[in-house]
């Protein structure tokens, strides 16, 4: 389950080739059947029990942390059990398939630029709002690319490369562990009344887990698009998250693009900073941010391939 050693890498080549093709042709599983549902409403429920009974900051900071901890005890348990009767190769190919959400973000992408280019800005609205917590109602067609972009930018962090380069790293329990974290922090991880200590643990977590993942995908994105642009927003980005921050700056100097900026969220105006110096997105740059993490996919499997080869000799 975890790897050991050189040996491994060809294993680990292997896991990350076949759960990639995996994800491809066959996405993830209908919503009732996915095992990251079943985690959410687990962690719904642990959160009803721990996070209404504490009162003060310190006792609802104290209560995040046992329910992330139990969260992930739960979610690592089936793991282990599937260990004792699959093979590495096919137990890693599993966990990995169901942790990588890289078609899921083309889709839900395409779901909001093919109504754009058709003229459709209210169905695009309705589509972006699936994968933005930002309101959308108001949104023009610009500000519509630009959010769709920044989330394939983002979720091509989290949903793809941070849960390929943990698996990497400790196997199937790394990718388990990374996904349920990425789950809790985006259900706790809010600084509002409810969630700013409870959700204290889940957000830290998080951050703490996708540091290396968010800046391993900066360095793609900046290697596979205009690098010198992609270099010179990344470094001079002041986004109010340094993961994400990282991220998005990156891909917009990639992309030649200009993201970020001022956005409402709740019936609030919140002022975010602005991410490279190029143009304003349009419709065809969602499929072009699609294209860059598709490209940065690829050039990790290149990677891990020669790897493997060198362990070889």
């Amino acid at each position: 389950m975890f790897w050991d050693g050189s040996r491994d890498v060809v294993t680990v080549f292997a896991v990350a080739l076949f759960a990639v093709v995996a994800d491809r042709l066959f996405g993830e599983p209908p919503l009732r059947w996915h095992p990251l549902v079943w985690l959410g409403n687990l962690a719904t429920r642990v959160e009803e029990r721990l996070c209404d009974g504490a009162e003060s900051a310190t006792s609802q900071r104290r209560a995040g942390v046992v329910a992330v901890l139990a969260v992930l005890l739960v979610a690592i348990c089936p793991v282990l059990l599937l260990d004792l009767v699959l093979p590495d190769l096919l137990l890693g190919v599993l966990v990995l398939a169901l942790a990588l959400g890289g078609r899921s973000l083309v889709e839900h992408a395409t779901a909001v630029s093919q109504p754009l280019e058709e003229g459709d800005l209210n169905a695009a609205r309705g589509a972006l709002s699936h994968i933005v917590s930002r309101d959308t109602r108001e949104l023009d067609a610009t500000a519509v690319s630009r959010a769709t972009v920044e989330s394939v930018l983002e979720n091509g962090a989290d949903a793809v490369f941070a849960a390929l380069f943990w698996a990497a790293v400790f196997g199937p329990i790394g990718a388990v562990v990374y996904r349920a974290s990425n789950t809790l922090d985006a259900m706790w991880g809010y600084r509002n009344a409810r969630y700013a200590h409870f959700g204290w643990a889940a957000a830290r977590l998080d951050d703490v887990l996708n540091w290396v993942p968010a800046r391993l995908t900066a360095m793609t994105y900046t290697v596979l698009g205009s690098s010198r642009s992609a270099w010179r927003a990344w470094r001079s980005h002041r986004w109010y998250s340094g993961n994400a921050g990282a991220v998005m700056a990156s891909g917009a100097g990639a992309l030649g693009l200009a993201l970020g900026g001022d956005a409402e969220y709740g019936g609030e105006l919140k002022s975010r900073p602005r991410l490279g110096d190029g143009r304003d997105p349009t419709a065809r740059d969602i499929g072009r941010a699609c294209d860059l993490v598709t490209r940065g996919v690829g050039f990790w499997l290149v990677c891990l391939a020669c790897a493997a080869l060198g362990s070889l000799t």
